[in-house]
């Protein structure tokens, strides 16, 4: 453990350890008897006490002796001296068990039962700490039991942050030191105790600090996680804010009440299709957050004078989100007229909105944006089932931007807010390019830990500059340095894949000109049935997650075919979406498609050639709760679905991600899970599908 090699064991140890075995199970055995009955003689319990001081990990015998305790606590009435005598003897036998295995899960958290029954004399507590942690001063149980001590001690943070620093001045590779460290500045800053504030003089004494550990070992990752932890406090601001919307800042929109459109005065970037006349308003903010609401979101128009009703973009029930959404229902307009409004947002101008760490929203924001309604055809034209959208290269070429459109043609939301500490957004931006200029001299070392750090410093920097700059000016070095990681570092290389895929994506959104790159036209925009024609092209870029979402709210044709993605977490924000391409990939599972549910336009969806259905066990329903096995729909009588074939006990993920959606082109052949059953149960779940592998259904 922590890179310490275990040495193997010679064959007279074997031989011990086979015959302490075979006592601990006589012993377990009688003790798992005398608990089933409740037996609590003074023999049941030297037995239980012998238990746990041979093996200090079995959970069961150290709630055999909460019962034994609770026992003799209540056979000694209320003698004050027979109950701390009671729970004293009990401390002492946890001690006993720690000098067997001072690592004991069990017998620390014992520990702490007994001294929360009171009774104990505390000080004793912290010299027995100090000796557990001579003998191991990373061991993250004792700190944790440190933590709980000083709380009942009444000690202060303060002292226990010089505790901290004592520690790790002796040893720089003391991780639970470390990380003991940043728990207790983190509330020390939060509460602007005496000498933490403001932020940012305490940060700089830190990186001071921890400097020493890093230049002094670069190969000991103990002081490099909290450099990590230090960089994360510094550009990280912790009051929510909105960085994006659709529609965007100061845009005007084109609401087309047809799929057809002759009319060539407006920039397709800005037209949208909706035949009842609604938009979705989208909300973008920096964290997930709650209370977004009509007393909180204020809009100013001259037709909206209902209160409307917004919703997360959630796969679950938290009433947290990143994204939220609502609906503007336009008024109707008569032929052969357009009619124009324009609608102000106010976002935070009364309280209520509130981060997860309890921060209310504290930067109130305005923007405005303009819609103009294009008429309903006397004779609306029909939707053009009878053609589909072809992925293929020859049928997109590269958009090019109409003489009259302004030059910021595409909708990306730079939402400028007011920013009330600009001498700590100044501070932020020195602070980074300061530690870049240092640790540039360790990235020619083979060091992973410092190529990772560099590469997050450099990102960082960036990040923060892209408002006045509008470009990744270390985007190419930051792809270098995740490149080198991938060699460097296999066994983690799937996760510098993705911080590769993030920095890659925040390269071609950063500006217009790179955008631009990846937008073609569809070749007969006329015949079908998506909403502008314009396609944002990624695929081919060895993309393994999605990010930069709030850059591609406006986005209604995606292709992400021929990456490696194996999520499409973040898709649900892009509520335009009506044709996606997320072909060859690596999406292993129905449950990966979740966000699908949640693009109410999504009409075009290609999933062919990726991995669904080829594993046998789904990893993700045990590595966390699947958002699909909670949701209203799982209470839908299965008697209303005909499978055609199919069990419907084996693909309730398929029902409750296709039932809820009105695709009318689908793909989903070069999957394990793309048989004809299965073809037959999604026709029958989707009835307005018109095309399914390329084969017209109706």
């Amino acid at each position: 453990m922590h890179g310490r090699p275990r040495k193997a064991a010679k064959p007279e140890d074997e031989a011990a350890s086979a015959a302490q075995a075979q006592e601990l199970r006589a012993l377990q055995s009688q003790l798992l008897s005398n608990h089933h009955n409740k037996i609590y003689t003074d023999e049941a319990q030297q037995l239980s006490a012998k238990l746990v001081q041979q093996n200090p990990e079995s959970y069961t015998a150290w709630n055999y002796r909460k019962l034994v305790v609770q026992h003799n606590l209540a056979q000694s009435e209320s003698d004050p001296d027979s109950l701390k005598s009671i729970l004293d003897q009990e401390l002492g036998l946890v001690e006993s068990a720690l000098k067997q295995n001072f690592k004991s899960y069990g017998a620390w958290h014992h520990r702490k039962w007994v001294l929360s029954k009171g009774h104990s004399v505390l000080d004793r507590e912290l010299k027995l700490l100090k000796r557990f942690q001579q003998l191991d001063p990373r061991n993250f149980n004792a700190w944790n039991y440190r933590r709980f001590v000083a709380a009942l001690l009444n000690r202060s943070e303060e002292e226990e942050l010089d505790y901290t620093r004592e520690m790790i001045e002796h040893n720089f590779s003391n991780y639970s030191a470390w990380h003991n460290r940043s728990v207790l500045l983190c509330n020390l800053m939060k509460k602007k105790s005496q000498g933490y504030f403001p932020k940012e003089k305490v940060l700089n004494d830190e990186y001071e600090h921890v400097h020493d550990a890093i230049f002094t070992d670069p190969d000991d990752q103990s002081g490099w996680f909290y450099y990590l932890w230090l960089l994360d406090q510094t550009v990280k601001t912790d009051a929510p804010l909105l960085v994006a919307s659709w529609p965007a800042h100061e845009s005007d929109v084109i609401l087309l009440r047809n799929r057809r459109s002759d009319d060539s005065s407006f920039s397709l970037f800005d037209s949208f299709h909706s035949d009842s006349g609604t938009i979705p308003l989208i909300l973008y903010f920096n964290q997930a957050v709650e209370g977004v609401n009509s007393s909180t979101i204020t809009i100013e128009s001259s037709f909206c004078t209902e209160d409307l009703n917004w919703k997360p973009l959630l796969q679950n029930n938290s009433r947290l989100s990143q994204v939220w959404v609502t609906h503007i229902k336009f008024p109707d307009v008569k032929p052969h007229s357009s009619e124009a409004y324009q609608l102000k947002i106010s976002v935070g101008q009364s309280q209520g909105i509130i981060s997860a760490s309890g921060i209310h929203y504290s930067h109130p924001t305005q923007f405005a944006f303009n819609v103009c309604l294009r008429p309903i055809e006397t004779e609306p034209a029909t939707k053009q089932g009878g053609h589909r959208i072809l992925w293929r290269d020859e049928n997109f070429h590269v958009y090019q931007p109409q003489s009259q459109e302004p030059y910021e043609v595409v909708p990306i939301d730079q939402l400028i807010i007011n920013d009330h500490e600009p001498t700590a957004s100044n501070w932020r931006a020195e602070t980074v390019a300061n530690e870049i200029a240092l640790f540039q001299e360790l990235s020619e070392l083979n060091c992973k830990i410092g190529k990772l750090t560099l590469a997050r410093l450099l990102t960082a920097h960036d990040v923060m500059l892209s408002p006045r700059t509008s470009k990744m000016a270390h985007s190419e070095v930051v792809l270098e340095l995740y490149t080198d990681l991938i060699k460097l570092d296999p066994l983690h290389s799937q996760y510098y894949k993705d911080e590769h895929s993030l920095v890659l994506l925040q390269k071609v959104t950063s500006n217009r000109e790179s955008l631009l790159n990846h937008c073609f036209s569809y070749k007969n925009l006329a015949s079908s049935s998506i909403g502008n024609g314009i396609c944002l092209r990624l695929s081919n870029l060895s993309l393994s997650r999605m990010g930069s979402i709030e850059k591609l709210l406006w986005v209604q044709m995606l292709d992400l075919s021929h990456n490696e993605l194996r999520s499409i977490e973040g898709l649900e924000a892009m509520q335009l979406l009506s044709c996606l391409n997320l072909s060859n990939n690596k999406l292993g599972s129905l449950t990966a498609l979740g966000p699908l549910r949640l693009l109410k336009s999504l009409e075009v969806l290609d999933i062919s050639y990726n991995e669904i259905g080829s594993h046998t066990i789904d990893t993700t329903r045990y590595l966390c709760s699947t958002p699909l096995s909670h949701t209203e729909e799982t209470s839908r009588n299965s008697d209303e679905i005909v499978t055609g074939g199919a069990s419907l006990k084996d693909n309730w993920e398929a029902v409750l991600i296709f039932k809820s959606m009105s695709l009318t082109q689908l793909a989903i052949v070069g999957n394990a899970i793309s048989g004809e059953n299965f073809k037959s149960l999604l026709v029958k779940l989707v009835p307005t599908l018109e095309w399914l592998d390329g084969d017209k259904l109706h």
